[in-house]
């Protein structure tokens, strides 16, 4: 793709219409300048006559071999398809010669992922993972106050994606059969550890516990992960379903101060309710009432701390940089080896709530 001018907009080839494909991954690439939705696919009439609706104009295909045989018309292919599907969906968009983005978890393994990453490499092909909540604002804003130092040496991170779903809603993310890769672990965990790896980087020992709480569920719906990562910091992660009372989104613990945040990135919802970002209009703003707080020797609840500004979520930023990687213009936001370290905690997550041990990495 080096060298596409600018004006030339960059066709994509989307599989899957369902929460990824249709909520973010649709909707951000038809607000990316330079990327044009060409074709979606899925094999589910009803969401074919959606994909109509919402998108006029573009096409819609029943599997994608149909992609493929049009490989030469397409500039990348968006895996937006049930968990089991992304590595041989990924391996013949690959083997078709075109680049990639692929929706978490890139794969079941960290094995597989490096698989993936090799033959991209040996295609010369982009191979990109969607892990959007690098550009939630809550993270945005913790990222840039370890960088500047606002908190001293961070001495412990807890980072919390809880929910209350007390009722199964049904599908494969709740399903135990092992190949569907389903359950909070690889979901919201692919999430957590991800951003927990992006601010401290590798870690060097992994302990979990990982339950299934509801009645009739298949799979894990609340895990705690805890990371030691090679600098010493300790990671602390939640992920649950069953959580009657939200914890903080964030609490981090340095020698200076601490930070406290409450609540979710408002673009998901957003995103949801048919909201679009658009150039000029605000996005991923939230009111400054729930901005975390950052200070020392009391709780933020009982009036300790000092506001401190949310930066903007920007989930469109992901897609802006697929588009400068593809052009030749930039780096790829998230590599298919960044991944795979994230399924290499996952997994030794999975083996030590199984064993009730502490796996080292």
């Amino acid at each position: 793709m080096t060298g596409t001018g600018p004006r030339t907009p960059l066709r994509v080839g989307l599989v899957g219409y369902g929460l990824a494909g249709s909520v973010f991954h649709a909707p951000l690439i038809e607000a990316t300048a330079g990327l044009t939705l060409d074709t979606v696919t899925t094999g589910n009439p009803e969401r074919q006559e959606q994909v109509r609706a919402a998108h006029p104009g573009v096409r819609v295909a029943g599997s994608p071999d149909e992609l493929w045989a049009r490989a030469d018309e397409l500039d990348l292919i968006v895996v937006a398809s049930p968990n089991k599907t992304h590595v041989p969906v990924a391996t013949a968009a690959l083997e078709a010669g075109l680049p990639v983005v692929v929706d978490k978890p890139v794969a079941g393994t960290a094995a597989e992922a490096r698989e993936l990453a090799a033959l991209a490499d040996e295609r010369g092909l982009l191979l990109s993972v969607f892990q959007n909540r690098r550009w939630d604002n809550d993270f945005r804003t913790l990222r840039k106050l370890v960088a500047d130092g606002e908190l001293g040496a961070v001495q412990r991170f807890e980072s919390r994606f809880e929910r209350w779903r007390p009722q199964l809603k049904g599908g494969w993310r709740e399903s135990g059969a092992p190949e569907e890769i389903g359950g909070l672990l690889y979901d919201l965990g692919s999430h957590v550890v991800d951003q927990a790896l992006v601010l401290f980087g590798p870690a060097v020992r992994v302990y979990a516990e990982s339950d299934v709480r509801r009645p009739g569920a298949e799979t894990d719906d609340d895990t705690f992960l805890a990371i030691t990562h090679a600098n010493g910091v300790r990671s602390h992660l939640y992920v649950s379903a069953t959580t009657a009372q939200l914890g903080p989104r964030f609490r981090v613990l340095g020698s200076r101060a601490g930070f406290v945040k409450y609540g979710l990135d408002p673009q998901e919802a957003a995103l949801r309710e048919g909201r679009r970002p658009a150039p000029g209009s605000p996005w991923g703003v939230e009111a400054p009432s729930v901005w975390g707080k950052i200070g020392a020797g009391e709780s933020p609840l009982t009036g300790g701390g000092t506001p401190v500004e949310t930066l903007p979520g920007d989930y469109p930023a992901y897609y802006a940089a697929i588009d400068a990687a593809l052009r030749g213009t930039g780096d790829n936001p998230v590599t298919a080896l960044e991944a795979a370290a994230t399924l290499d905690v996952l997994e030794a997550a999975k083996r030590s709530a199984r064993e009730g041990i502490a796996v080292a990495l």
